[in-house]
């Protein structure tokens, strides 16, 4: 069954990689408060500069804190909650105490310094911006490419139960008119029962095995259309005549299961019966990437069209199947014409 598919950018690895780098390129960057402040002529400018860069350093431990307090604390406990108000306290208080940190800091390692508070506060307000501005964007991406996943899975995941409540109905009325065949056959002794039995045998184990996977081979798909129209030609003997031609597969092209027998399954429920000269064509081809199907039936123009409730999926849910799994990958034409029903799917296969 499909799966989401989750882009690069979602993946662990990459978040980490891209926080580690832009963490690297934020340490090793220049320092704009180099510029707020000066220093006692008493010190030598490479002794000062160390112990400049090793404050430096730790300042900005503070200013990788906040990045991740806005992100995971600030904002999903107080602007999503639409306490904006407390927000802005806390972002000024924040700023404080950042100022506050770094005077004990460059006092504690080079206590010659002297700030200049205004102009520091100058020289600080863009990067506490900047670590503001980029914390709330990384948020506010992050919680929208969850979003964006859950939806996705949600989506897969009702995908999944519709079709698989579609698959669940395929030709339910068949099964139980190939039984009743059989017992006939018993009845008469005839030596098609257990041929018969097989090609019975043969469909059920596809259906039951074989439609759990996601697509399978092309090749055993023709096989289960065969086997089907195999039965129901001796089911209806010489009352219906039926040509199927089907081109040789060999390419290991894949499909969804259970796709094309609704069409076939349509045909022998509406071109039997009462209806006069009854003839089935059903024929499949290749060209290139591209499958061609056609089916086509004879049916009673006059007659009443009644739903059997046991009629399996139908053509409005095969061609929900068609949109769901093929949305931009098929056509299907039906046409009603001089008697005769016919549809022709043209599918890529990739």
């Amino acid at each position: 069954m499909m799966t989401a598919n989750p882009q690069w950018y979602t993946k662990k690895w990459v978040t980490i990689s891209l926080h580690v780098l832009f963490w690297i390129l934020f340490f090793v960057s220049p320092y704009l408060i180099r510029a707020s402040v000066e220093h006692d002529s008493t010190f030598h400018p490479e002794d000062m500069l160390g112990k400049f860069y090793a404050a430096l350093f730790l300042n900005n431990l503070m200013r990788l804190a906040l990045f991740y307090l806005n992100a995971y604390l600030f904002i999903p406990k107080l602007v999503y909650l639409r306490r904006f108000r407390q927000y802005w306290i806390t972002l000024l208080i924040a700023l404080i105490l950042l100022i506050i940190w770094d005077q004990l800091i460059y006092a504690l390692l080079i206590p010659g310094l002297h700030f200049k508070i205004w102009i520091y506060v100058l020289f600080e307000m863009p990067t506490f911006i900047f670590i503001i501005m980029g914390s709330t964007a990384f948020r506010l991406i992050a919680d929208k490419i969850k979003q964006q996943q859950r939806a996705k899975e949600k989506e897969t995941e009702n995908l999944k139960t519709e079709l698989s409540f579609l698959r669940s109905q395929v030709s339910p009325h068949f099964m139980f008119n190939v039984l009743n065949n059989m017992v006939a056959l018993a009845r008469k002794k005839s030596d098609l029962l257990e041929p018969s039995l097989i090609k019975l045998s043969s469909l059920l184990r596809y259906m039951l095995y074989e439609t759990d996977e996601d697509k399978v081979l092309l090749e055993k798909e023709i096989e289960y259309l065969n086997s089907y129209i195999e039965l129901q030609s001796q089911r209806f003997g010489k009352n219906v005549d039926i040509n199927a031609t089907f081109e040789p597969v060999t390419d290991g092209f894949i499909i969804e299961p259970m796709l094309l027998i609704p069409f076939v399954e349509n045909a022998f429920k509406h071109g039997t019966g009462l209806v006069p000269n009854a003839q089935i064509s059903i024929s499949l081809q290749l060209r290139k990437n591209e499958l061609h199907f056609c089916v086509r039936n004879r049916y009673n123009e006059t007659a009443a069209w009644e739903k059997d409730k046991t009629s399996g999926i139908g053509l409005t849910n095969v061609k929900r199947r068609l949109n769901l799994l093929y949305p931009d990958n098929h056509s299907l034409q039906i046409t009603k014409e001089d008697g005769w029903f016919s549809i022709l799917l043209k599918l890529n296969l990739h």
